[in-house]
């Protein structure tokens, strides 16, 4: 993705409300264009649990300052990441990540996603 997406993540009462989501946090976010409801929902999903919640695609849930499922469903593939930056009562708010941004480690049983973070050593004064 080309720019900064904020998103808000919805529905999480439907699944285990806050529990899973912590500041940092790494969720993977996938398009389910057989969704009966919305055409471009955006499922929220963490490894081993599964569905956490979806990407807010109604102005009635969509928080101000964040893009709904719709304005960022044509700007990713099948599936992006985001990471969770906020959590409220009833929602979150998380700044999407492209797939190339988030490495899948496979620690035994456990998948994790981190953030691939490739930064330029300082130059040596000399």
């Amino acid at each position: 993705m080309d720019m900064v997406h904020f998103i808000t993540i919805t529905g999480i009462d439907h699944y285990y409300g806050k529990t899973p989501f912590e500041i940092g946090r790494i969720a993977r976010l996938s398009k389910e264009p057989e969704n009966p409801h919305d055409p471009e929902a955006i499922r929220v999903e963490l490894p081993v649990i599964g569905t956490i919640g979806y990407v807010a695609n109604s102005t009635n849930t969509v928080y101000r300052g964040t893009a709904s499922a719709g304005r960022i469903y044509d700007k990713m593939g099948d599936y992006a990441f985001a990471r969770v930056f906020f959590v409220t009562h009833s929602s979150a708010i998380a700044l999407v990540l492209s797939p190339d941004e988030v490495e899948e480690i496979d620690s035994g049983k456990k998948v994790i996603f981190t953030v691939n973070d490739e930064e330029e050593p300082p130059e040596a004064d000399g």
